[in-house]
């Protein structure tokens, strides 16, 4: 089964509210959650990854800032504050190292990221090379913007599938069980929604908790 990852973001930047949109969900049967390493501080950061390991749910911080030294600075915090995954983000040495030790599985980005919200660019053998290049240095996994993409999305994922044996995260605009069925079809690990479901584009306008359960149950039928 495909795996669900519950993002509390809009458009590539941690909700404000975030812990209190957690608390209304915490119980909705959603095991992964996470966010960005953009929108809040770092102390409310930490109190957010709390509240997600307080109720035994897996948490996931994603790398989305644009510079090499803000990329850094997000490590460096996520090293302090201890997520179960650290998703996203473009270097990957400098990273391992703030990493080392921590027991943090770390799956960055591949291909040529631009703009945020983040988008993916670069031919698909470019990608998929790169992910072979990340698997090479020692990462736990990949993490892919497919829907992000401007070509071909399904040859996409299954080149970089193909490419390695790490498992592999689709994030980005992910607003459909289609996409879900397609992404699970084609050997991916995980996916990621936010805005989607906070936007009520999966179950049109309706609440929050059945967009939740409209992703779950899509990831289900995917077995």
């Amino acid at each position: 089964m495909i795996e669900f990852i519950f993002m509390l973001t809009r458009d590539d930047r941690t909700l404000a509210d975030a812990r209190e949109v957690y608390a209304s969900i915490a119980t909705s049967g959603v095991r992964h959650v996470g966010c960005k390493d953009v929108g809040l501080p770092r102390d409310e950061l930490a109190a957010l990854m709390d509240d997600i390991r307080a109720n035994g749910h897996t948490t996931h911080l994603e790398v989305v800032s644009e510079s090499d030294e803000a990329t850094l600075e997000s490590a460096r915090v996520a090293a302090e504050i201890g997520p179960d995954f650290l998703i996203g983000g473009t270097l990957i040495e400098p990273v391992q190292e703030l990493l080392e030790g921590t027991g943090i599985r770390f799956f960055p980005y591949v291909g040529r990221i631009v703009g945020h919200p983040c988008l993916l660019r670069g031919s698909i053998a470019e990608i998929a090379d790169d992910a072979r290049r990340a698997e090479q240095l020692g990462v736990d996994g990949i993490n892919l913007l497919a829907y992000r993409y401007d070509g071909d999305v399904d040859a996409l994922v299954e080149a970089v599938v193909d490419a390695t044996s790490l498992p592999v995260i689709a994030a980005g605009s992910v607003d459909s069980p289609a996409r879900i069925q397609a992404l699970a079809e084609r050997g991916v690990w995980a996916f990621t929604i936010g805005t989607a479901a906070l936007d009520g584009k999966l179950v049109d306008g309706a609440p929050l908790d059945e967009q939740l359960r409209c992703a779950l149950d899509a990831a289900v039928a995917s077995r």
